[in-house]
C-alpha cells in the first residue's frame, strides 16, 4: 500500500472562483492609481516621448496666448497702434495653429497606443485562460469570461486612447497656468486656485466609491453576458421543453441586475460634472470681482485682468474636463481590478521532475484520492493497474467517481492524494503535448471547430498538420477508414460549425474515432462515447477501435452493458470506491442491486 501527499495537486483544485479583486478595489492615491496602469504602456516608450513633446507645445500656446492679448489691450489697443495689433494677431493665429497641429499628433499617437495596449492585453489574457486547469473553467462562467477579455479591456483602451493625453496635457496646462497666474499676482492668483483646491479634494474622497459603482457596473455586464451565452448554448432545449419563460426570466433578473449597477455607476461618474462646473464659475466670478478691486486701487490694469480671465478660463476649462477623465480612469481601474485577477492566476498543474518507475503497467493508481473544490470527496484510496492492449471497463451508478478517474487518467485534475502513473512515470512529470500524444479522450458528445472534417481529423496530431485533402484520403484508405466518409456528401471537405448542429452526433463520434486512431495512441479512454449513437454507428466505432495497435490500451466508461461484453477486465465505481466486478454477471448484479463484491 503507497500512500503519497500531492501537494501541488491539493493546490490545484483550489477555489478559482473569480469574484473581483476586492484587495484591489480601495484605491487610494491619483498617483497610485495610474502607478497600477503605467505598466502596460512598456514598450510605448518612443510614442509616449513623442506625445509628451506635442503636449508641452499644446500647453505652450494655451499659455502663451493670454499674455500676447493682454500686452495688446494695455500697450496696442489703447495707444491705437494697429501695426502692432496686425502683429501680435499674426502671432497668435501662429501659436493657435501650433497649438491645433500637435493637439492632432498626440490624439492621432495615443489612439494607436490604445488599440496596440488593447491587443496585448486581449492577447494575455486569452493565453493566461489556456494556461488554467480545468477546475477554473468550471467555477467561472464563459459569459463572464469573454466580458472580461471585450468589455473591461476596452475601458483600458478608451482610457489609453482618449483620456491619457488629455489628463496630461490638462496637467502640464493647469500647472503650467497655476505658476503664470501666482507671478502676475500671488494674491489674485491664490484666490482664483480655491474652487479648484476645494473640488480636488472633494473628488479624492469619493473616488473610492466611485471605483466600486464601476467595478460593480462591470461584474453586473459579465454576468449579463454570462446568462446570455447560457441562455443560447440551451435554446434547443428549452424550445423543445416550451420553457422561453425561464430563459425570460432569468435574463430579466441578470439585465435587472445591471440596469440598476449601471444607473448607479452612471450616477457616480456624472457626480463630478457639476462640482467642475461650479468650481469654474467661482473662479471666473473671484478673478472678475477681485481684479475690479485691483483696477480701482490702481494696482492692477484692465489688460492684465481680461489675461487673468483668460487664464482663469484655459484653467478650469481643463480641470472641467478631468470630470470625464476621471470617470474613465474609474472605469479603467475598475476593468484593470477583473483583468489583473485573471492574469495573477497561476496554474497549480505544473509539470514536475519525477524518475521513471520500472513498472510493467500502461497505467497505476497509488492510493488515489480526489474531492472537488468546495465538494465532498469523490475517490478514497484508490489503487488500480491497468496492462498494455487490454481493454478494461468502468461501471456503476451516476455520480460514483467512472468520470473522476478517467479526468484523472488524462491529467485534466491532479488527485488530492496519491499518485497516477503512465507508463511507469509521474503523470504529472509529462509535457501537456507528450502526454496528449500517449493519452486519448472521447466525450459522450465530443466537440468539433469550425473548420472542415478535415481539420477537426488533423487537430492535435503534428505527424499529420500539414497534410493536403489527397494525402489524408490516401493515408485514411490505408488505415481501412476511407468508407466511414461515406455519410458525408463533400467527404473530408464537408463544413462543421462549432456547434455541430451540421451534422448528427453519430457522425461527430465517427470523425472524433478517427482522429483518435489516426494517432496511434497507446491509452484510449471512452467516456460514454457510444451512449446517444444508434447500432449501425455503433458497429462502426467498434471496427475503428480493432483497427488500434494491439499495444493500444482502453478504458470504457458505460452504462450500457453490450458495450462493455468484450472488456478484459470491469471495475464497479461507486461511492468514491473501486472494486474488481470479475464476471460480467457479477457486474449486472453489483448494478441492480448497488452492491460492491469481488
Amino acid at each position: 500500500m503507497y500512500k503519497f501527499l500531492n501537494r501541488s495537486a491539493a493546490q490545484a483544485i483550489m477555489n478559482y472562483k473569480l469574484k473581483g479583486a476586492t484587495s484591489q478595489e480601495k484605491q487610494g492615491t491619483l498617483v497610485t492609481a495610474l502607478g497600477r496602469l503605467i505598466p502596460l504602456l512598456r514598450g510605448e516608450e518612443k510614442n509616449l516621448l513623442i506625445t509628451f513633446i506635442a503636449i508641452l507645445f499644446s500647453a505652450g500656446a494655451t499659455l502663451a496666448a493670454p499674455v500676447i492679448i493682454a500686452r495688446a489691450v494695455d500697450v496696442y489697443i489703447q495707444a491705437k497702434n494697429y501695426h502692432g495689433i496686425l502683429i501680435l494677431s499674426g502671432i497668435l493665429l501662429g501659436i493657435y495653429i501650433v497649438g491645433s497641429i500637435t493637439s492632432y499628433i498626440q490624439t492621432i499617437t495615443m489612439g494607436r497606443v490604445g488599440q496596440r495596449v488593447l491587443f496585448n492585453l486581449r492577447n494575455n489574457i486569452f493565453m493566461k485562460l489556456q494556461e488554467l486547469p480545468i477546475a477554473f473553467f468550471n467555477q467561472n462562467r464563459a459569459g463572464d469570461l469573454i466580458s472580461r477579455i471585450n468589455n473591461d479591456t476596452n475601458m483600458l483602451n478608451q482610457f489609453f486612447a482618449q483620456s491619457l493625453a488629455q489628463f496630461i496635457g490638462s496637467s502640464v496646462t493647469i500647472f503650467g497656468i497655476g505658476i503664470f497666474i501666482l507671478i502676475l499676482n500671488i494674491r489674485l492668483g491664490a484666490a482664483t486656485l480655491v474652487p479648484a483646491f476645494i473640488v480636488l479634494g472633494v473628488t479624492q474622497v469619493l473616488s473610492s466609491w466611485v471605483q466600486r459603482k464601476n467595478l460593480t457596473s462591470l461584474r453586473s455586464l459579465g454576468g449579463m453576458s454570462a446568462e446570455i451565452q447560457e441562455s443560447i448554448e440551451n435554446f434547443k432545449v428549452m424550445v423543445a421543453f416550451n420553457r422561453l419563460d425561464y430563459f425570460r426570466e432569468k435574463f430579466n433578473q441578470a439585465n435587472v441586475i445591471n440596469y440598476r449597477a449601471s444607473v448607479g455607476a452612471g450616477v457616480a461618474n456624472n457626480l463630478f460634472a457639476p462640482l467642475y462646473d461650479l468650481s469654474y464659475d467661482l473662479g471666473q466670478l473671484i478673478v472678475l470681482t477681485y481684479g475690479i478691486y485691483l483696477i480701482t486701487t490702481g494696482n492692477f490694469t484692465v489688460g492684465l485682468l481680461i489675461g487673468f480671465l483668460l487664464y482663469a478660463n484655459n484653467f478650469y476649462n481643463p480641470l472641467r474636463q478631468f470630470a470625464s477623465v476621471w470617470s474613465s480612469l474609474q472605469l479603467a481601474l475598475a476593468g484593470l481590478n477583473r483583468i489583473s485577477e485573471v492574469l495573477a492566476l497561476h496554474s497549480d498543474m505544473p509539470v514536475v521532475a519525477a524518475e521513471p518507475n520500472a513498472s510493467p503497467f500502461m497505467l497505476e493508481f497509488k492510493d488515489v484520492s480526489f474531492r472537488y473544490p468546495e465538494g465532498k470527496e469523490v475517490l478514497r484510496h484508490v489503487n488500480l493497474r491497468f496492462d498494455k492492449g487490454k481493454t478494461y471497463a468502468l461501471v456503476g451508478p451516476t455520480g460514483g467517481g467512472k468520470t473522476t478517474i478517467a479526468s484523472l487518467m488524462a491529467r485534466l485534475y491532479d488527485p488530492t492524494e496519491g499518485m497516477v502513473l503512465l507508463d511507469g512515470r509521474d503523470i504529472r512529470s509529462y509535457q501537456p503535448q507528450e502526454r496528449t500524444q500517449k493519452v486519448g479522450f472521447i466525450l459522450q458528445e465530443p466537440f468539433l471547430f469550425t473548420g472542415s472534417i478535415k481539420d477537426n481529423i488533423l487537430y492535435g496530431n503534428p505527424q499529420y498538420r500539414d497534410y493536403s485533402t489527397e494525402e489524408l484520403h490516401t493515408l485514411l484508405e490505408k488505415e481501412n477508414l476511407s468508407d466511414l466518409l461515406e455519410g458525408f456528401e463533400q467527404g473530408l471537405d464537408t463544413p462543421i460549425s462549432s456547434s455541430g448542429d451540421t451534422i448528427s452526433l453519430g457522425q461527430k463520434q465517427l470523425i472524433a474515432f478517427m482522429r483518435a486512431v489516426l494517432r496511434n495512441l497507446e491509452l484510449l479512454i471512452l467516456d460514454e462515447a457510444t451512449a446517444n449513437i444508434d447500432t449501425v454507428t455503433e458497429q462502426l466505432l467498434d471496427k475503428i477501435l480493432n483497427k488500434l495497435p494491439a499495444s493500444t490500451t482502453k478504458i470504457v466508461i458505460a452504462h450500457r452493458l453490450n458495450t462493455i461484453n468484450e472488456a478484459d477486465e470491469i471495475y464497479f465505481v461507486n461511492s468514491g470506491e473501486v472494486t474488481a466486478a470479475g464476471s460480467m454477471q457479477n457486474a449486472v448484479d453489483m448494478l441492480l442491486h448497488g452492491k460492491r463484491e469481488s
